[in-house]
């Protein structure tokens, strides 16, 4: 086996930002949306920014899914570089942060929340 460092892929030369519901409400538009900045991806591919998500549901997620197959297909790769909470949550609740790659960190919180599954106890005074 070689020992040589693999080059590392190209910088990605375009940008879409999401941002609100990622719903089947909303799914149409943003499958357009998707597939246009795709066709216009060169072969550097495409960076999704979904850090202003609000909201994701199956739809949501398989629009996601439909971009990151159809990119594989035109070998341009697809990089989700920032993404919410609730976008991270959902990717890991369906086992899909291999699929998409590297998971970005979700965004800086001004509160902490307790973990999911877990209730923070009132400090005793």
């Amino acid at each position: 086996m070689n020992d040589a460092a693999l080059p590392s892929p190209p910088p990605c030369s375009r940008r879409l930002a999401l941002d609100g519901p990622l719903t089947i409400y909303d799914a149409g538009t943003l499958k357009i949306r998707l597939q246009a900045a795709l066709e216009q991806a060169d072969g550097s591919g495409l960076e999704l920014d979904l850090s202003q998500v609000s909201e994701i549901d199956t739809a949501g997620l398989q629009l996601l899914l439909l971009a990151q197959r159809e990119s594989q297909r035109r070998r341009r790769p697809l990089r989700i570089v920032a993404a919410s909470e609730t976008v991270l949550e959902v990717i890991g609740f369906c086992h899909l942060a291999d699929f998409f790659g590297e998971a970005p960190a979700p965004p800086a919180q001004a509160e902490s929340r307790p973990e999911p599954g877990r209730a923070e106890l009132p400090a005793s005074s």
